[in-house]
């Protein structure tokens, strides 16, 4: 491509990797005072997959990676930048999870960071690779959202134990000089005046690590979780009517709704107040759970890998999560499909 040729960002391929674990709501109705109906009936899920004791993040984000790169066609050398959202990395805070992601593919010399946005982390990921790739500034940019949320939940908590699972997904990102395969748009935005909302509060500076910590349960999860609910249906609608509306595009002609994964009711919510058919929603949150930053891609690997999702189909992408974060995104699939 030449230097006075537009560049865009395209999506191109696509990969995922959930544990072998299951953790069903039968294990759990063993584990905390709640029931399989109750469950299903609040959130949707019937089971989330979980981590091995020695599986860490990086090594499901790295099977993801492999994944979206051999599927894209495009060769480990020619990568040029690779991002990682997670709120679940190796360590806090360094290395990066990136880092080691990069290191166990065999990627050297390349740029590596995460991006912590919670649930948000992978549509954040993806407007941080377009402002890279349009820029000029990268070509090939692999993106991997991983979570082992695991790790940070109380299991004795039933108002959160019950929610959460582990996996990663992961795609990469090109330049191409088709206008028909880009990005058409992304809105990412954030408010810190509901962090309580959502929030891990240790370790950190706020509360580093002490005994106090251990005995308080600060190292997990904790959320608000009728005020995030209510919150999360308001401002997932309110930011794709205004995505749909500036590209004038009409809520039936997006053939793929992937919004995140966390909880059945804010979804079917959504799509119920867009006017969507259940065709068009992507829905796997009842086997996997929500995977925070690793939901979309999830969600994503699930259609290309069923045959759903053809090269040049649209994809509306929507998301919500701590800090609190929200985004979301218009782009074409510009991969290969699996053929039916």
């Amino acid at each position: 491509m030449s230097q006075t040729t537009a560049v865009y960002a395209s999506f191109r391929s696509i990969g995922a990797y959930v544990p072998e674990k299951i953790l069903s709501n039968a294990d759990l109705e063993k584990m905390v005072d709640t029931t399989d109906e109750w469950i299903l009936k609040r959130t949707g899920i019937s089971e989330r997959h979980i981590a091995g004791e020695n599986e860490v993040t990086s090594d499901m984000g790295a099977k993801a990676c492999e994944k979206a790169i051999e599927r894209s066609g495009i060769a480990k050398e020619e990568i040029d930048l690779v991002l990682c959202a997670t709120v679940t990395p190796d360590y806090f805070n360094m290395p990066s999870t990136a880092c080691i992601i990069s290191d166990k593919l065999g990627i050297r010399d390349v740029q590596a960071f995460d991006i912590s946005a919670a649930c948000s982390g992978f549509v954040y990921l993806l407007s941080v690779a377009k402002a890279f790739i349009e820029s000029g500034m990268k070509k090939n940019v692999l993106i991997v959202g991983a979570e082992k949320f695991s790790s940070i939940v109380d299991y004795t908590d039933r108002s959160t134990c019950i929610l959460f699972g582990d996996g990663a997904g992961a795609a990469m990102i090109c330049a191409t000089d088709k206008k028909e395969e880009g990005f058409i748009d992304l809105h990412a935005s954030a408010d810190g005046s509901y962090s309580d909302f959502l929030v891990t509060p240790a370790p950190g500076t706020v509360n580093p690590v002490s005994q106090r910590v251990i005995d308080e349960g600060l190292n997990f999860v904790q959320m608000k979780g009728n005020e995030t609910f209510k919150l999360a249906v308001k401002t997932l609608t309110k930011d794709v009517k205004e995505i749909l509306a500036k590209n004038e595009i009409n809520s039936e002609d997006i053939p793929h709704f992937i919004p995140h994964q966390a909880n059945y009711r804010i979804i079917k919510a959504v799509g119920d107040a867009l006017k969507m058919n259940k065709e068009q929603v992507v829905l796997t949150v009842g086997k996997y759970g929500n995977t925070s930053a690793a939901s979309i891609p999830m969600a994503i690997n699930d259609i290309w890998e069923s045959g759903r999702l053809q090269n040049g189909e649209l994809m509306l992408l929507d998301t919500f999560g701590g800090g609190l974060t929200w985004a979301s995104a218009l782009l074409p699939f510009a991969g290969k499909a699996v053929e039916k």
